[in-house]
């Protein structure tokens, strides 16, 4: 906002209260009413509005107080933004961000708990970038800023109070996360973990814990969905010969499912030792019980199991 006049953040809560996370605390008082702007609860009118203001040369950032709530606003953020471009032959650009917390979070019962990444991820159009640490969310929301068409920033609620180490090079005004590029969080050798958002998290622990077995896993945090680095991807599978994915989305048509199918079609297919495994959240609508909602979310153990599945360790 420092650097361009023309990004202005909108949305509910966002200004006065310093947003429902606390993520725009300070913005309202720094930069006023006209650049950091309250709506009402109408997910489908302010979303209109944002795209008619990127529409008319500003760049806006439209806050979902949780992505479940973009399904009000879908109309605008599939036909209206995302198609544009291809529609007027190149002429209209929508720089827009649209971003917010998104997937399971705690306690939030079915209606606040979903993930939005493979139904975003499968539009023409959109970019679609996942944060996981504190590194990926400044650098990839800058790129999104930036970036001349829409880009949905898919934040993960129970990641906002974790801090994260970083070095200098993050800390300068200059950094910025390419979209579409993926990052190996941990060197391996014997399978390969795919992951987004809170799931890389999932990913390490398991990672950690099957060291102390001898088991070295190669940890790639995709941070984009859409793009999704498939080279990344397919250079670790030649070196490990194994994959597991892990996301806390649905399995049908997921995250996972996409990797599978790029990975069959790639030369990395004739170097599997093992069928690939996805290790998913369960495919039902989230319980409100504590009890339910944890049985209903991957933990480390399920990704420690299902890394021991790929390489024949246990049945």
């Amino acid at each position: 906002m420092e650097r361009d006049d023309n990004v202005f953040l909108m949305g509910e809560e966002v200004a006065q209260y310093d947003g429902a996370y606390k993520i725009s605390r300070g913005l309202w008082k720094k930069y006023g009413d006209q650049r950091v702007v309250d709506t009402p609860i109408t997910e489908a009118g302010f979303a209109g509005i944002a795209v008619g203001a990127a529409l008319g040369g500003l760049r806006p950032v439209c806050e979902f107080m949780t992505f479940n709530f973009s399904m009000q606003a879908i109309d605008h953020v599939i036909n209206s933004a995302s198609k544009t471009f291809y529609m007027s032959a190149g002429l209209l650009h929508v720089p827009i961000v649209f971003r917010g917390p998104n997937g399971a979070a705690m306690g939030v019962g079915a209606q606040h708990s979903q993930c939005f990444g493979a139904w975003y991820s499968h539009c023409p159009g959109l970019k679609v970038v996942s944060p996981y640490s504190s590194e990926d969310a400044k650098g990839l929301l800058k790129a999104a800023i930036r970036d001349p068409d829409p880009v949905m920033v898919l934040e993960n609620e129970l990641l906002y109070g974790t801090a994260f180490p970083v070095d200098d090079e993050v800390l300068t005004k200059d950094f910025v996360v390419p979209i579409g590029k993926a990052k190996v969080e941990r060197e391996g050798k014997h399978v390969t973990l795919v992951a987004h958002s809170r799931a890389v998290q999932l990913a390490l622990e398991a990672a950690t814990a099957l060291a102390g077995e001898g088991v070295e896993c190669e940890v790639i945090n995709l941070r984009s969905l859409r793009p999704l680095d498939e080279e990344t991807i397919v250079q670790s599978v030649i070196k490990t010969h194994n994959l597991v994915t892990v996301e806390q989305g649905w399995p049908q048509s997921g995250i996972g499912s996409e990797i599978c199918a790029r990975l069959i079609e790639s030369p990395a297919f004739h170097y599997l030792d093992s069928p690939v495994v996805r290790v998913t959240g369960v495919d039902v609508p989230m319980p409100y019980a504590k009890s339910l909602e944890v049985c209903c979310i991957p933990q480390p153990h399920d990704v420690i199991k299902a890394v021991k599945k790929v390489l024949k360790l246990i049945k």
